[in-house]
């Protein structure tokens, strides 16, 4: 769960006046927003539910689908929010089994809920999750695919030559004879160029020319996954006669590859009556994908079809509902028909920081502090009162942008966009990107003797935060401004290639990007990251989101933090309440669309 709001007064809007009893004590605390009250009461009268213990149950059911969660554990949600509570507030709770039974016997449960156990859904999402296990349990049964194992043996000995490639050469064998693969693997593990070289594998045991779909959760991973295909085939040792195969594949989003409709944000063109038209599709990213995206992607995929899930499942999970490549790697685990193929072995990073990642990755906080207090030219820890070494780190990368941009120099832009960005966990607040941005503008303008930008200058990095269909602009895109100050200027994105001009006037909802949230950065790599750690009470301060900053940066990674902040964030695990994993484990696909059950996990 993350941090509670703090009502301003007793009129604040975010209070619910006409609530009673604890859904207005915990509304009163900041823990239920007034959307999670109002939703649980207007579905209690119109369900004919009067039950305070069952509508409580509801808004914190919405409640937990709003932080990530798929559905509410009972059993354990007391406690959780019994233990965020200031000192001095307790809250009666019915024990679990009573408050189980209770929800059990509601008229609302069968309809707008479903329960599972301990853990209550929302009917939407247990519905959705019923069908990705069903559809992945189809798939995996599926008879596997007729393949030649001669041209097969031929084409893996000369796509994946030598001892390099065992460990890639595996996953590729194993993905051919599979009408699904989950490839996963930390950053540097080879999976783009295990990716590669298995499309132009595909392409070689295939007679017909294979309709391949490349997409990713966001445009900028979407641009990242093109850039790095193209940059895999020109390796010396890939053959120059599979190269056509591969090299001019594009990527796109998730949202453009299904097919957006205008009357709907989670329904597309392609469906179950309606299937992709692809013999390949593959997903990069697949920790970003939520519980809702993967059910309309899986339904929309062909069954005889090859699907390619690609990802780190240690990663963030998706902004919105469910950490679906988690579950689907938990859930597989051990199975006999499992898609699971993992690469191991990083290739990227250096010792340092490859080792601190695993440090942190794998939950040792004393080795990551280790690490970080000894440092070295790849890792190194900044005090956060430090902040004369703070903007000796973030000032000469924004400078050294602002002097390409305002050149003109649209390459030299482009590469300094990739050579080092600020990581935070807030948007807002003393750690926050809001302020963070702010801060690093003021120190451009100290540096020149200036006391203004206009509203967009030379050398201002932006991010896209929402699709733009008409300039096929995609949340997350990022770019930046080029030209002069005092003259003509316009935005130059970065697409995967030589980047895309617009005029500044067609912007419309962009921001600027010398500081991003970690979850923003997902899908980058740069050069250089400073990573801003927040107080260790930060609840959003958590192993996976530490591990993913610190795997943004491909040469080297400061952290600025305190080692409470440190400890507190390999220790604090982000996780989401959801039934995924353990359906997977026992479900046949006969019924896995039925078959109940979950994990304990935060609310």
């Amino acid at each position: 769960m993350t941090e509670l709001f703090e009502p301003v007064d007793a009129w604040d809007r975010r209070l619910v006046l006409t609530a009673t009893g604890r859904l207005a004590d915990l509304n009163r605390l900041g823990v239920l927003t007034a959307a999670d009250v109002h939703v649980a009461t207007r579905l209690g009268q119109i369900g004919g539910e009067p039950s305070p213990d069952v509508l409580l149950a509801v808004a914190l059911t919405v409640r937990a689908v709003r932080q990530g969660s798929v559905c509410l554990d009972l059993a354990t949600a007391g406690d959780l929010v019994a233990a965020m509570l200031p000192a001095g507030d307790v809250i009666a709770w019915l024990p679990p089994g009573d408050w189980q039974a209770a929800v059990a016997a509601s008229p609302l449960t069968g309809q707008a809920l479903r329960l599972e156990g301990s853990l209550l859904y929302l009917d939407r999402y247990w519905q959705e999750e019923g069908a990705v296990v069903a559809d992945l349990l189809a798939r995996v049964t599926r008879t596997a695919p007729a393949v030649d194992q001669e041209r097969l043996g031929a084409a893996l000995a000369r796509l994946f030559p030598g001892a390099p490639y065992d460990e890639q050469r595996d996953a590729a064998r194993d993905s051919v004879r599979r009408w699904t693969t989950v490839l996963t693997g930390g950053p540097g593990t080879g999976k783009t160029t295990t990716l590669s070289r298995l499309l132009a594998v595909l392409a070689a045991t295939t007679d017909a020319p294979l309709r391949v779909a490349l997409a990713a959760p966001t445009g900028k991973a979407a641009a990242r996954l093109t850039q790095a295909l193209r940059q895999a085939v020109q390796a010396a040792d890939f053959p120059a006669n599979d190269r056509a195969s591969v090299e001019e594949l594009t990527a796109s989003t998730l949202h453009r590859l299904l097919g957006v409709r205008p009357d709907s944000g989670t329904r597309f063109r392609h469906h179950r009556g309606n299937r992709l038209p692809h013999d390949v599709v593959v997903v990069d990213e697949t920790s970003m994908v939520s519980l809702t995206l993967m059910a309309r992607l899986l339904e929309a995929v062909r069954p005889d079809a090859r699907l390619l899930l690609v990802g780190d499942a240690d990663q963030l999970a998706s902004v919105e509902a469910g950490a679906v490549l988690q579950d689907v790697v938990r859930g597989f685990a051990g199975r006999p028909d499992s898609p699971l193929s993992e690469l191991r072995t990083s290739h990227r990073f250096g010792d340092e920081i490859g080792a601190l990642a695993a440090a942190v990755r794998d939950g040792d906080a004393d080795l990551a502090w280790q690490l970080l207090r000894a440092g070295s030219d790849a890792v190194e820890l900044v005090d956060p009162a430090d902040e004369h070494r703070i903007r000796e780190l973030v000032e000469p990368p924004a400078l050294e942008l602002r002097a390409r941009a305002h050149d003109g120099d649209a390459p030299g832009a482009l590469a300094c966009l990739q050579a080092h960005r600020l990581l935070c966990a807030h948007r807002e607040g003393p750690f926050g990107v809001a302020g963070w941005n702010e801060r690093v503008e003021h120190w451009l303008q100290d540096s020149e003797g200036r006391d203004w930008f206009p509203a967009h200058y030379a050398g201002q990095p932006l991010i896209v935060n929402a699709n733009d269909y008409g300039l096929k602009l995609w949340n997350g895109d990022t770019g930046v401004v080029v030209g002069d100050d005092d003259g003509e200027r316009s935005a130059l994105f970065d697409d995967g290639g030589r980047g895309r001009t617009l005029s500044l006037a067609r912007l419309s909802d962009v921001t600027t990007a010398h500081a991003l949230t970690v979850h923003r950065s997902q899908g980058s790599q740069f050069r250089h990251v400073t990573v801003l750690l927040p107080e260790d009470a930060s609840m959003l301060l958590t192993r996976e989101l530490f591990y993913t900053a610190l795997t943004r940066g491909q040469e080297r990674v400061r952290v600025i933090g305190t080692e409470q902040a440190v400890r507190a964030a390999v220790g604090r695990q982000a996780l989401r309440a959801t039934g995924l994993a353990r359906r997977l484990q026992h479900a046949r696909a006969a019924d896995g669309a039925a078959d109940g059950g979950g994990r304990a996990a935060e609310a």
